[in-house]
């Protein structure tokens, strides 16, 4: 017979499920390519200072991770990055292409032969010479690529422009050496992608204050046979069309996914591949994502979804969609293709993300690298289900509840639980539903998480994405404030006990939340925007920096908003506890916009603890970070809500 069921208090029920788990397993693999036969990834390494890796899984299936520390496989191009790395396969073996974070050079090696050697040179203007997307081209002796070039020391002095670098390393001590490929039309390019025959590249192209997810234009040139870009010209998109993505097909015809209907669809050509009200795209928060890839049949691999993205195959001659068998409910943009086989990184609600490979012919998908296997007992992790909830205006609210669950330990009769209301970053974004050992720290301990993909998410298509347009700080706000209160209306939270929490601009939301409502005892923001002032005058990146034009409104019309919705103008509203927790090194929301509110907290008596990590940018990536953060947030709820986690230093709140 089993140990009987203990009844302890929410939040005090003891869980292997500790800090350093959930850290150790936090991040996925990513960036996906084949490289000849075999699939490649990067992968995360928490525990080696946050960086990440290229995985390359051989013919007889084993991995091996193919550089060591201190190399990190990552571009800073737009601050979020994408895809860093390539390579092709030459008679020697493969020859592989990318991005080192420290010094964001592009570097090239071959596998088991010499130390990466550099490519492009350093520079000392503002923050460098950056590079993505590298496309290796042996026929001309280039890689081609996005180059991000800073003209000065501020954070929006620079250009980006399509670049061809010299394979041969003639350009790592001379930046003359690098040949550009496009004149400066566009403050924003992705990476050319070339059609069958070499004959023509297409990438897309946007400008401020429009975010690609607004609109951008896809542009085709023809390449001469010197390798030069001629008579470039925009063949579909717009201010009000978001294309997300492009690619070629076998037979020379161009692909690309907008959502000039109000959802990211397929067309080839200009002529829609099918008609559904899902999406087949989304959001380019990192260049080089890639949501379909074309096979050699002509099928073409798709995600799509309405929420969740789940992987199929899409018959471009009669529209439908087969979907791969198997236990994933989530994919990441990271699809690959080579010959009929697909390469990609799923998950499901009780399995993190995994490599996995799909067979076109067969119809047989299989794990293929970074295998999930279960850290502990999966009797531990919460039986996670969609809910949707009821809005202002009946409006809907997509969301993803995580109810407190342990095998062991019950409550008291007629307690109920503590509930977290976690509002995702972006804000135009999704909260995927996927196992996350950071949800279950807490829900094995008794405290129910509530992911709420408020108005302005991604996934839910055009109409439901532009809620938040002019609405931020008002929208996501009521959404995440209407499921809180909705699950302790129900009986299925304790309304005296409950939190919201979130990073990036979930952190602005977990701010002004607390500065606007009622409704929560308590608050975790991460890296947050409370500054809309500061951060839209110069005080953030240059991708973002026009990013408030859509989500607040033109500064120039309505200035006094941008006072009006801005937590750190409103701090004598906040009387709930809360804890700020921010990366040092952020250059996206910087520590900056904390020390204002902090300052202007100062002498209230609201219980509160600031916790600041050298080296941790935006989004934190260390081990030792991520433990230290989950254990204070957990502790702050202990103290708010009464009870005492098993384990878990007190965090220190001052007044």
């Amino acid at each position: 017979m089993g140990e009987p069921v203990r009844t302890l208090s929410y939040g005090s029920w003891p869980s292997p499920v500790d800090a350093a788990l959930a850290a150790a397993h936090d991040g996925r693999p990513d960036e996906v390519g084949f490289v000849g036969d075999e699939v490649w990834w990067t992968a995360p390494r928490p525990a080696e200072g946050g960086r990440r890796t290229l995985v390359r899984r051989h013919a007889d299936g084993t991995e091996e991770a193919v550089l060591p520390a201190p190399w990190n496989v990552r571009s800073r191009v737009i601050e979020y990055g994408g895809r860093s790395w390539a390579a092709v396969t030459t008679d020697a073996g493969p020859l592989v292409v990318f991005v080192n974070f420290a010094d964001q050079r592009l570097y090239s090696f071959a596998p088991g032969g010499d130390a990466p050697r550099p490519l492009t040179p350093l520079s000392a203007v503002g923050g460098g010479l950056r590079w993505i997307e590298p496309d290796p081209r042996p026929e001309h002796g280039e890689v081609w690529c996005v180059l991000e070039e800073f003209t000065g020391e501020g954070p929006t002095d620079l250009r980006r422009v399509l670049a061809a670098v010299p394979l041969d390393g003639s350009a790592a001590d001379d930046r003359d050496a690098v040949r550009e490929l496009t004149a400066e039309r566009h403050r924003f390019v992705t990476g050319p992608r070339v059609s069958p025959d070499g004959s023509r590249a297409a990438w897309l192209a946007w400008d401020h204050p429009r975010m690609p997810w607004d609109g951008t234009e896809l542009i085709v040139a023809d390449i001469g046979p010197e390798g030069t870009f001629r008579d470039a010209r925009a063949v579909a998109g717009g201010p009000e069309e978001s294309i997300a993505q492009a690619d070629w097909a076998p037979d020379g015809s161009l692909l690309y996914a907008s959502d000039r209907t109000g959802w990211w669809n397929l067309y080839r050509d200009g002529r829609p591949l099918h008609a559904r009200e899902e999406e087949f795209g989304g959001p380019l928060w990192k260049l080089g994502q890639r949501w379909f890839a074309p096979l050699d049949s002509g099928l073409i691999a798709v995600l799509h979804g309405r929420g969740a993205a789940v992987l199929g195959v899409l018959d471009p001659e009669t529209g439908e969609v087969v979907d791969a068998a198997g236990p994933w409910t989530e994919f990441a943009p990271a699809l690959a293709a080579h010959g009929e086989r697909i390469a990609g990184v799923g998950a499901g609600a009780h399995s993190g993300f995994e490599v996995v490979e799909l067979d076109a012919r067969t119809g047989r998908a299989r794990v293929i690298g970074a295998p999930y296997e279960d850290a502990t007992d999966p009797a531990y992790y919460p039986p996670s289900r969609i809910r949707t909830f009821t809005g202002p205006g009946g409006r809907d609210i997509h969301a993803h509840l995580h109810p407190p669950h342990h095998p062991g330990c019950r409550a008291p009769d007629g307690e109920l639980p503590p509930y977290v209301v976690w509002a995702h970053g972006g804000p135009t974004s999704r909260s995927p539903l996927v196992l996350d050992l950071e949800i279950a720290y807490f829900t094995s301990r008794g405290i129910g998480v509530a992911e709420v993909n408020y108005g302005g998410s991604s996934g839910y298509g055009r109409e439901y994405r532009n809620r938040l347009r002019g609405q931020w700080g008002v929208v996501d706000v009521e959404d995440c404030a209407a499921v809180a209160l909705a699950l302790a209306e129900e009986g299925t939270a304790d309304p005296r006990r409950l939190a919201v929490r979130g990073g990036s601009a979930g952190g602005w939301t977990t701010a002004a939340s607390l500065a606007t409502t009622d409704v929560y005892a308590c608050g975790a923001i991460s890296y947050p925007v409370l500054d809309l002032a500061g951060w839209g005058a110069g005080e953030t990146h240059d991708f973002e920096s026009q990013y408030l034009e859509s989500l607040i409104g033109p500064r120039a019309e309505v200035p006094d908003r941008y006072t009006e919705r801005s937590p750190a103008e409103h701090a004598e509203s906040v009387t709930a506890p809360f804890l700020l927790l921010q990366g040092l090194d952020d250059v996206i929301c910087p520590p900056a916009q904390c020390e204002r509110f902090l300052a202007r907290m100062a002498g209230r008596g609201v219980p509160h603890a600031y916790l600041t990590f050298e080296g941790e940018g935006h989004g934190f990536r260390r081990a030792e970070t991520m433990v230290r953060a989950l254990e204070a947030e957990l502790s702050l709820y202990a103290q708010v809500f009464g009870f005492t986690p098993p384990g878990v230093a007190a965090l220190e709140l001052t007044r």
